[in-house]
């Protein structure tokens, strides 16, 4: 397997057949140049990963040269080889992009160390933008669902702390996804292979949650028949993830806080110790400093549990992830129950992106759940969310309204006259009946064009370039909610707006 490809430059044929020698020898997939014409050329039809080249050749400015492979291949790496008296030049060289230079008669032990620095600095660049353009476009995480900013944030940080053992805090309202986000903590670091036990601290009597974390043996208490192993024990090389850590009773705190700075721990009705291995992920719905001022929480735990913190957003404050949940949401509950919803209707987005939605993700999937099972067509509409039972921030406004509300007019015309809205129907049925003609009809082996999602597409980005980028304006424009249009944005890749 080749290594790396790369292209030598040099009008030199000595020099060309011991580069593709010594090259060759170390795995390298070598093509070879000996005018700068024929580099550029070559760089031009084939991706190099490095170019070994003359600094003087008899056609081409070594200096330009750089910036013209450069300027073809930003990533591609440059080393130059230069005769005595030309180093100034070369420094020029590598002021334009080079990666190095070396000086004639080469010593190609060392060239090499060169090269292998050079292709693994372009490798280590290529990952770093790989993993970038990932987390920019990723709108799923671990079964967590967000392309906003703030999830996208989020994601950031459990790459960053998911492979160490720092002891995470969780906080957010509820319904917020808080128990997703430990799942993709454990998952993504390297105790993925062991249990993650949990327990919600509000869900068990004050009495009994102690024994389930510490385990008991048998006598230790009436009703211990047997001994048991609790959660921390089974997390053993996993992760123990304990919910609604502000309700934990304020006298098992400090035995907690033990455990975690001495990394020991006994069963109730024993005295021999175990081992405590287990990294520790806890999560609240109130503010944790407010628990700690009214004395349910010990400070002293709050900090050794609080290494570090991520705050999951409400969901009215990431509006743009809505549309993206809800899809997934659909997807999975007509497929879970046999149902033919498809789509969403645009009055029951407007009604949902308009919803403060108190209850965050998990009310919003409870509702299309609901809806799914009420729905009888391909069509989820807003009937079906049963919208008498909650109320948006604003009134739900038809796609009509809302453009002329927004006082934006159709290019090339005025609002003048009620034929007004006739003229347009007829319009956007011509340019229907435009675009459907003009569409390539495939035979039956072809795969067909989604020109609905083209022109959808394409009128998105018409409407961001007339309004000079003002994705309100933009929204308005085309009567749909400003979060819809960012996930539209997002969907076809409309970079220039992003």
């Amino acid at each position: 397997m080749k290594k790396a490809n790369v292209l030598v430059i040099d009008d030199d044929p000595t020099m060309l057949e011991l580069a593709r020698f010594h090259l060759t020898d170390e795995g390298y997939g070598v093509v070879t140049a000996s005018t700068g014409i024929d580099g550029l050329a070559a760089a031009n039809n084939q991706a190099f990963d490095l170019v070994l080249t003359d600094l003087n050749l008899p056609d081409v400015d070594g200096i330009e040269l750089v910036r013209k492979l450069k300027g073809s291949s930003p990533d591609v790496e440059i080393i130059m080889v230069t005769g005595y008296g030309s180093v100034s030049k070369a420094v020029e060289a590598t002021k334009a992009g080079a990666f190095f230079f070396v000086e004639k008669p080469v010593e190609f032990e060392e060239l090499l160390i060169l090269c292998a620095k050079a292709v693994e600095r372009r490798q280590q660049a290529a990952e770093i933008r790989h993993l970038r353009e990932r987390l920019s476009t990723r709108s799923s995480y671990f079964d967590i669902i967000g392309s906003s900013k703030p999830m996208q944030d989020i994601f950031e940080t459990i790459d960053s702390v998911a492979e160490s053992d720092a002891n995470i805090m969780i906080t957010g309202e509820s319904g917020t996804g808080k128990e997703l986000v430990a799942n993709a903590i454990h998952f993504r670091s390297r105790r993925a292979k062991r249990p993650m036990m949990k327990v919600n601290c509000a869900a068990l009597p004050k009495d009994l949650i102690e024994s389930e974390l510490f385990g008991h043996t048998r006598g230790a208490f009436t009703g211990a028949t047997a001994d048991k192993v609790g959660l921390i024990g089974q997390a053993t090389g996993g992760s123990l993830f304990l919910d609604e850590i502000g309700e934990m009773p304020l006298e098992l705190q400090p035995k907690l806080l033990r455990v975690l700075e001495e990394r020991v721990y006994t069963s109730l009705g024993s005295t021999k110790p175990h081992e405590a291995d287990f990294r520790l992920i806890t999560a609240t719905n109130r503010n944790p400093l407010d628990a700690v001022n009214a004395r349910s929480l010990r400070e002293d735990l709050y900090y050794r549990i609080n290494t570090i913190e991520i705050f999951m957003p409400p969901l009215r404050e990431r509006a743009e992830d809505v549309q993206g949940l809800a899809e997934h949401f659909l997807r999975e509950f007509a497929a879970k129950y046999g149902r033919p919803a498809r789509e969403i209707s645009q009055r029951a987005y407007a009604y949902m992106f308009e919803y403060e939605w108190p209850g965050n993700v998990r009310e919003l999937r409870n509702m299309i759940e609901r809806a799914v099972l009420l729905t009888k067509g391909e069509t989820l509409e807003l009937e079906a969310l049963q919208v008498g039972r909650i109320t948006p921030r604003v009134p739900v406004m038809s796609a009509a309204a809302t453009t002329a509300a927004s006082g934006i007019e159709p290019a090339g015309k005025t609002a003048t006259g009620n034929g007004h809205a006739g003229q347009e129907t007829d319009v956007l049925a011509g340019l229907g009946r435009e675009i459907v003609d003009s569409v390539h009809v495939r035979r039956d082996a072809e795969s067909s064009t989604d020109v609905l999602t083209q022109i959808e597409g394409a009128i998105v980005a018409a409407a961001l370039e007339r309004t000079k980028g003002n994705k309100q304006a933009a929204a308005q424009l085309l009567g749909v909610y400003r979060p819809r249009l960012y996930h539209m944005i997002k969907k076809h890749e409309l970079t220039t707006w992003i």
